[in-house]
């Protein structure tokens, strides 16, 4: 049952699953990716479950960021760092049917649920997978407010990032970036008739798209390319409210402390665009011709194509480099990046 940290798989959602296949929940292409309202299947994230008297008590002194403000009303984002301080895995922390559960992709989601367990020790704590257990579906565009406002009559829905509702069932996140976005999450007798209703004005989006939204919204992802590549700081994790300074002690935290009131930033997170024909990936190296450093110019964060063309990513790069326009994709001379502005303010150096 997961007691004491014991980790439980979750069963395959095959009932979702047939369902999807039989009303088309396959990403309906490009062509049609391009419009403006898109609904999203995210079962390609992974899902952890922690509950239990204990549970917030024992990720307190696991992620970055301050476990006691995730509610019915607030979510958050936070960071699985090494005693380092280096970023095991970004997570989206947030409750439901009063549970806390962690959302991640499933590149770091399996590391993250074996690692858990080996700190919880006596903590009355139970740690499961609930990828397969509950239904999680994207809504993005101008539309969503409209759809989401005539799904549930009544309920004010979350007006800004970080800010949850809980109705009979389900939860509902205000996801950072423009156009409009949110996610839904519920058991399946519940996701059904809600897939059915947007599906009418959507179109099926992929994984692909659904990365590039958080790219454009600036939410840095660990991926398996960048595992302990970045401390939180230099992903500009902070500036998307991930990181808390004033909780107390957590796994990194002094080093991640450190930083923020000893240390001067030389590494921080960019929004580019690229055009090549070769596809980045994340952790791919960054170039510049004028770089002194012994660990390079900087790594690709995460990258997806765009609609338009080439693609869209984020990188962590010198912050000299990044103000000199310098920077190159896998090689000195190899494709430009041209840096796009952030949906947020970024921090002095």
């Amino acid at each position: 049952m997961g007691i004491n940290g014991k980790v439980e798989s979750g069963k395959m959602n095959s009932d979702w699953k047939a369902f999807l296949e039989r009303h088309g929940g396959e990403p309906t292409g490009e062509t049609r990716e391009a419009q403006d309202c898109l609904l999203f299947d995210l079962s390609h994230l992974g899902l952890i479950r922690v509950s239990g008297e204990d549970a917030r008590n024992f990720l307190q002194g696991q992620f970055t960021n301050d476990i006691r403000d995730v509610g019915s009303d607030h979510y958050q984002f936070s960071a699985y760092c090494t005693p380092k301080g280096r970023m095991l895995a970004t997570l989206l922390v947030f409750e439901h049917d009063g549970d806390i559960h962690l959302q991640l992709p499933m590149a770091t989601h399996q590391a993250v649920l074996q690692r858990l367990p080996l700190f919880v020790l006596m903590a009355k704590v139970q740690i499961e997978d609930a990828s397969d257990r509950l239904v999680r579906i994207g809504l993005a565009g101008p539309c969503a407010e409209t759809l989401l406002q005539d799904a549930f009559p009544g309920l004010s829905l979350p007006g800004a990032p970080g800010e949850a509702r809980q109705t009979p069932g389900i939860t509902l996140l205000r996801l950072p970036g423009d156009p409009p976005r949110f996610e839904l999450i519920g058991e399946t007798e519940a996701m059904i008739p809600l897939w059915e209703r947007f599906a009418d004005s959507a179109a099926t989006g992929t994984p692909d798209r659904w990365a590039l939204l958080d790219i454009q919204a600036g939410i840095p992802v660990v991926q398996e390319g960048t595992i302990e590549a970045f401390v939180p700081q230099m992903a500009n994790l902070q500036l998307i409210g991930g990181v808390s300074f004033t909780k107390g002690c957590y796994t990194g935290q002094e080093v991640v402390a450190r930083m923020r009131y000893l240390g001067k930033l030389k590494r921080r997170m960019y929004l580019a665009h690229v055009e090549t024909d070769q596809p980045p990936h994340p952790g791919d190296p960054v170039f510049s011709r004028t770089s002194q450093s012994g660990q390079g110019a900087g790594k690709v964060v995460d990258a997806r194509p765009t609609p338009d063309g080439g693609y869209d990513l984020l990188v962590v790069a010198e912050i000299a480099l990044a103000e000199a326009d310098d920077l190159h994709l896998l090689a000195e001379d190899g494709p430009i990046l041209r840096l796009q502005s952030l949906p947020y303010p970024m921090e002095q150096a």
